[in-house]
Parts: C-alpha cells; sequence; structure tokens
C-alpha cells in the first residue's frame, strides 16, 4: 500500500479501545482548553468578519457558530469556529503546529451530516486520530523548523490532514474514502508566514481554512470523489517534493503507527503568545521570584536564541494583536510589569503603555549559533546595581513534561468560556468535556455551545 492508504485503513480501522486511556484523558483537556479559546476569541473583530462573509457567502446552515446563536453550512461553520480558536493565541501547540483549533472545529461542524451521531468516545477517537495525523504530516516534511522556515505555516499546510482524518472518522468512511479524503486534502492545503511581516490577520485563517477544507475533502470522498493515492511518495506533484523536497522524511508518516500517539506531545499554553515566547517568559519569572527582583530593578533584558527564534519571534511591532502576540520582547515586557502574559496583556491599552515600549527598548535579542532552531533561548537580567544573572528553561510550563495543573487548566477554561456563556453554562462544559464517554450526549454539548443554550 501507499504511505496515504496505510493512513486511510489506520484511521478508518483502528479501534477506540486502541487508544492508551492517558492519551484519551489528554484528548479531553485538550478539547476543553480548545473550546475556551474558542468562546473567548468568539466575539474577536476578526471572528466577526469572518462570520459576516461567510453568511453573505453561503448563507445558513445547521451546523453551531461557538459562542454565538448563528449557524451556517458545515464549511462555514468550520471556519469561522477555527479562526476563533486560533484568534486570540490561546489554542493548543506542538501539533501539526496548532491542531486543536483545525482538528476540533472540522469535527463539530461536520456532525449534523453524519448518518449517525457520534457518541463521546467516537468523538474523542476521531479527534485523537485527527491530531495524530496532523502531526505525522508535518513530521515527514522534516519537522517544524524545515518546513516553516521555508515558509510554510505548518497549522495550515498539515493541519488540513488531520481535520479530514478526524471528519472521515465521524462520517465513518471506509479505508479506501478515507484514503481519498486526505488525498483530496493535500490539494487543499496552504499558508505562508509573510504575516509575519507586519502583523497581518492571515494567520488565523491558517486554522480556518484547513478546518473548512479538511471537512469539504472528507465530504467529497463521501460522495465518490477520488484523491490522489501517492501523494506522499516521492513523485512529481506529489505533496512531500512539492513543500519539503530538501527535508521529506515520509518514513515519518507511518513510523510507530498505532504505538506512538502524536497528542502525547501536544503543548496547552498558559500565555496568550506564539508557543516559541513561553520559555523565555517562564525563565524571567522564575529568574525574578528567586532573586525577588521588582520591575524597577531591571536596567536590560538579554536573549540570546537560535536564528529562526529570533527571525520569527524578535519584532517590536505592537500596533495590532497578532504582531504583539508574534513578539517576544513585548512578552517580557508585560510578564515583568504586569506579573503575566495573559489575555488581559494584550489588550491595546497595554499595547500602546509607554511603560511597556521603554521597557521593550532595554530587551536585546541576539542570534546565540550554538542553539538549534527549535532550542529553547538563554535569558539574562542585569539589574540597576550590576546584578546578572541567567536562565534556560528547556521544558517552558504548559508541555507534556510540565503540563498545567488540573486547577489552572479549569482558571484558564473558565476565564475565556466566560466571555461569551452564563457560568451554569461554562460549569455544564467542563463537566461534558473532562467525562466525556460513551454515554456522552454530543448533541448536549453542541447545545452548550450556543450563547443561548442555557439550559440546554
Amino acid at each position: 500500500m501507499t504511505y496515504l492508504q496505510q493512513l486511510g485503513t489506520f484511521v478508518s480501522e483502528t479501534p477506540f479501545s486502541a487508544i492508551p486511556q492517558p492519551v484519551v484523558a489528554k484528548a479531553r483537556r485538550h478539547l476543553l482548553d480548545t473550546l475556551g479559546a474558542a468562546l473567548a476569541g468568539a466575539d474577536s473583530p476578526l471572528t466577526q468578519q469572518c462570520l459576516r462573509a461567510v453568511q453573505v457567502s453561503e448563507g445558513w446552515g445547521q451546523a453551531q457558530v461557538w459562542g454565538g446563536n448563528s449557524v451556517l453550512t458545515a464549511r462555514g461553520t468550520a471556519l469561522v469556529n477555527g479562526v476563533a480558536a486560533h484568534a486570540l493565541e490561546l489554542d493548543d501547540a506542538g501539533g501539526c503546529d496548532h491542531s486543536g483549533a483545525v482538528v476540533i472545529p472540522a469535527m463539530l461542524a461536520v456532525i449534523p451530516q453524519c448518518a449517525q451521531v457520534p457518541n463521546g468516545e467516537d468523538l474523542l477517537g476521531a479527534m485523537v486520530l485527527g491530531y495524530d495525523i496532523a502531526r505525522r504530516v508535518l513530521e515527514a516534511c522534516g519537522g517544524y523548523s524545515p518546513h516553516n522556515e521555508a515558509g510554510w505555516h505548518s497549522t495550515g499546510t498539515c493541519g488540513v490532514f488531520g481535520a479530514a482524518a478526524g471528519c472521515a472518522r465521524l462520517l465513518r468512511l471506509n479505508a479506501k474514502e478515507t484514503a481519498n479524503a486526505l488525498g483530496l486534502a493535500a490539494s487543499m492545503s496552504g499558508g505562508l508566514w509573510s504575516f509575519i511581516h507586519d502583523g497581518a490577520d492571515s494567520k488565523k485563517l491558517h486554522a480556518g481554512r484547513p478546518a473548512e477544507g479538511g471537512l469539504l475533502a472528507a465530504l467529497l470522498a463521501q460522495q465518490g470523489m477520488s484523491g490522489p493515492m501517492e501523494v506522499f511518495e516521492d513523485r512529481w506533484g506529489g505533496f512531500l517534493r512539492t513543500y519539503a523536497p530538501a527535508s521529506q522524511v515520509p518514513q515519518a508518516l507511518t513510523a510507530e503507527l498505532g504505538s506512538t500517539w502524536k497528542l502525547a506531545r501536544c503543548s496547552i499554553k498558559p500565555y496568550a503568545a506564539c508557543r516559541g515566547t513561553h520559555s523565555a517568559i517562564d525563565a524571567l519569572g522564575e529568574l525574578m521570584e528567586e532573586r525577588d527582583l521588582q520591575r524597577g530593578d531591571i536596567a536590560q533584558i538579554t536573549v540570546r536564541a537560535s536564528e529562526f527564534l529570533v527571525g520569527m519571534c524578535g519584532g517590536l511591532d505592537t500596533q495590532t494583536l497578532a504582531a504583539a502576540q508574534m513578539s517576544l520582547p513585548y512578552a517580557l515586557a508585560v510578564r515583568c510589569l504586569r506579573g503575566n502574559a495573559d489575555l488581559s496583556s494584550y489588550e491595546l491599552e497595554v499595547r500602546n503603555d509607554p511603560q511597556v515600549h521603554r521597557l521593550m527598548k532595554a530587551i536585546h535579542m541576539e542570534v546565540e549559533p550554538t542553539l538549534a532552531a527549535l532550542d529553547e533561548p538563554y535569558v539574562e537580567v542585569l539589574t540597576h546595581d550590576g546584578r546578572t544573572a541567567s536562565r534556560q528553561v528547556k521544558t517552558p510550563l504548559g508541555g507534556p513534561l510540565n503540563p498545567l495543573s488540573d486547577d489552572a487548566l479549569l482558571d484558564k477554561f473558565r476565564a475565556l468560556a466566560l466571555r461569551s456563556l452564563p457560568a451554569p453554562q461554562v460549569e455544564a462544559l467542563v463537566e461534558v468535556c473532562l467525562n466525556m464517554g460513551e454515554h456522552t450526549d454530543v448533541a448536549h454539548l453542541l447545545a452548550l455551545l450556543r450563547r443561548d443554550g442555557w439550559p440546554a
């Protein structure tokens, strides 16, 4: 079989019982976290722009837009909810990169198209498989660093395969149909890093568009449309030769398939910023706490980072939310001045604060040639009285080796979800997501995501 056919068989025929329980438990946490990020992003200007555009172009449908009362077509809902989930940079990372904001919006949007309404185990199984396929495609491109350094944003280019896999699983497509869905998804892949230069909104589309594209690929396959079966083989016009000609590792698509689950390596974000900034935020926090430093004690901060991280997160632009969230100097400035880099630290008033900008000028980014592209940076603090201290945090908070506590996860979810929904509804979502299983009423879950969904 081709790589694609092997993946199609894996997605279609792997029983839920084959997924280890710790992975299932982690899936519940990521589901809750993604819904929280999306509910907070539901009223963002960008999400509302997408909602209006979809209403004009496609009209109404049956799929629920989260945090509101609109129902759109399956494609339109996947797009809007995907954008909402990624709008505030609070969705999970470490998959395709942002797998949750792609896979989960696609899956929940396709449910009205399912002949048999899925239960909670169906949903969790499809989610785990979607995360798995999305990450495997990125690893087949050589991993995050070479693929993104080439100018591709992997959330868009690789995430579409995860969305297609999750939707194919919920639609109960057979192995051949699932392979077709994945093959069709290859022609819906895309996403460029050009947004990094001016803080453009297009980055957020790199969650919504692959969610929409993967869903459409699965629906087309369900209707009998074929996709190319050799899309991952080393052939002209294939995905890997086109997107990763110098870095491709096609065997990563099937290495330890069914025994190593890629969801296990994903992170839940504690900060409202690019994941690349999180280690430095933790390092600065540890240094300030250990040495009892106050914000007025710090004269200069030097960050020695890989060339890749300096290029990606070394900017000083705070004019747009997207630009500020990609700026490591900004993240360190608000951590120093406000004690956190949470969502409130990225409000317009804070981004325009002269005190923040003064401190940003005292934060220097330097390329450290000994660091590989994805190595975590060193943060060095110089105080006004001449003291220095340096720290490298190799396992930032929220990662699989340093996970958020249950209390921290719930605090994050509640703070975000309460922006769109009343408290009783938020607590009901916690109960449904964290106890999801065979007898979960998925229709009840969808109802709870409506703004008027209480009592559901």
